[in-house]
């Protein structure tokens, strides 16, 4: 096969569409191994950035980068046309739920249209956008084909899942196992012949359907367990069992179980997204995906219950929500990133804005965010900004806070993370 022929010598011209916390990555991996790689964004900000050696991605450090730029091995644009130069299109871009909670995968739809306008034989195009399975064979194949091209023959498609976790100080791109699947055994050789350049470990599947499959399971699982362990938490919350504690404790036996934390509620660009585009896609087939849409109610119900712990914590202080001060710790989803998408946070203040809170906000990692037509900036975690508010809410537990700072200084916290490590004081409202 020429292509691979090309890719073994480094020889392809390779692209990425899609600018973000997968695309940029990828880009960067695919260039360390001496590939030319164009990402291709619509967002001029992120092309100018890239093109000047910025990273704005956590994960990929700037002077890595521009290294990179500077040795014409990565450039970015806008403009699609570039396509007809590439030899691999990867193809990273968001896919949402509606607010009817079905998928919009528009975005993997447009890309796809401006990728068949320039189509030429020997192309591989590889979707890693987390979607549900028969989406690459039922929607991009179609769209791919009416330019009178044959996958297989005259272009290789495949379906890679992404597998990011932004801030992951162990895994990433390079070291991540990275399943594949493609629409005929041809276009699975391509896709391996990829990624074998880059990338440690790669794990072929027999079809692109099997691959979708595989991150939604992943996420699935964890949205799963992450909800019993949430509702083990409110159980023992009205049992008066520290449930920090027995967590710690079950997860001594060393085999058959596996520790999950409950929290403030989910985040992230997958877990509170990609189960709802496999119970959808169960849907249609006429299977109903009760464990999926029961882990998204008691998930989703966290941020409530959060809102009547700072309520409870209030009230033995004789106060109430609505004029109080309240100070949100850690906006980010998860420790130690700026990635605010999805997060638990957005609806804790959205919920206590609903009922009169004043709120502020501290998170080294991101400055600032808009909510609902308000602005927000993150002030200075210091005595002065604890001693001023009627309330602490430990949302995301940043390894930079200074936790023995907010237990001298505040009044009441509510501690949705165990951060303070289960200390028992009549100011302190555990999750």
């Amino acid at each position: 096969m020429e292509l691979i022929e090309k890719l073994n010598s480094k020889q392809a011209r390779l692209g990425v569409i899609g600018m973000g916390y997968v695309g940029l990555p990828l880009m960067v991996e695919f260039a360390k191994v001496g590939f030319k790689v164009t990402g291709i964004d619509l967002d001029e900000k992120k092309v100018a950035l890239i093109n000047a050696g910025e990273s704005y991605v956590l994960d990929v450090p700037t002077p890595e980068l521009k290294k990179l730029v500077e040795a014409g091995l990565i450039n970015a644009t806008a403009d699609y046309e570039v396509v007809r130069e590439l030899d691999t299109v990867n193809i990273c871009v968001p896919t949402p739920l509606r607010k009817t909670r079905d998928p919009d995968v528009s975005f993997i739809v447009d890309s796809v249209a401006e990728i068949a306008e320039y189509l030429k034989p020997g192309q591989l195009i590889i979707l890693e956008s987390t979607t549900y399975p028969g989406t690459t064979v039922e929607l991009i194949l179609p769209l791919l084909e009416e330019t009178g091209l044959k996958v297989g023959e005259d272009f290789y498609l495949a379906f890679s899942p992404e597998r990011v976790d932004p801030g992951n100080e162990v895994y990433n791109t390079k070291n991540m196992p990275k399943v594949v699947g493609g629409v005929t055994a041809s276009c699975g050789k391509a896709a391996e012949a990829l990624y074998s350049q880059s990338i440690e470990s790669i794990v072929t599947v027999s079809s692109t359907q099997v691959a979708e499959m595989v991150k939604l399971l992943e996420n699935t699982f964890r949205s799963v367990n992450i909800a019993l362990v949430n509702e083990l938490a409110l159980m023992c919350d009205k049992m008066k069992i520290n449930v920090w504690e027995v967590i710690d404790a079950a997860a001594t036996k060393p085999f058959g179980f596996m520790p999950f934390y409950p929290g403030p509620g989910l985040g992230g660009h997958c877990i509170p997204i990609d189960p709802f585009y496999l119970s959808w896609k169960a849907r249609l087939a006429g299977f109903e995906a009760r464990f999926i849409e029961l882990a998204g109610q008691v998930n989703s119900s966290m941020p409530h219950h959060v809102v009547n712990k700072i309520n409870d914590g209030l009230n033995n202080f004789s106060k109430c929500i609505r004029g109080a001060k309240i100070l949100i710790l850690g906006v980010a989803y998860k420790n130690d990133i700026d990635d605010l998408r999805e997060s638990p946070a957005l609806d804790v203040i959205e919920h206590l804005n609903a009922k009169g809170a004043q709120i502020r906000y501290s998170d080294p990692y991101i400055r600032s965010f808009n909510l609902l037509d308000n602005e927000y900036r993150s002030v200075d975690l210091n005595p002065d900004t604890l001693e001023q508010v009627d309330c602490a809410v430990i949302i995301t537990a940043h390894k930079s806070f200074d936790y023995e700072l907010i237990y001298r200084h505040s009044s009441l916290i509510v501690d949705t993370r165990n951060a303070l490590g289960g200390k028992k004081d009549s100011k302190i409202i555990s999750l």
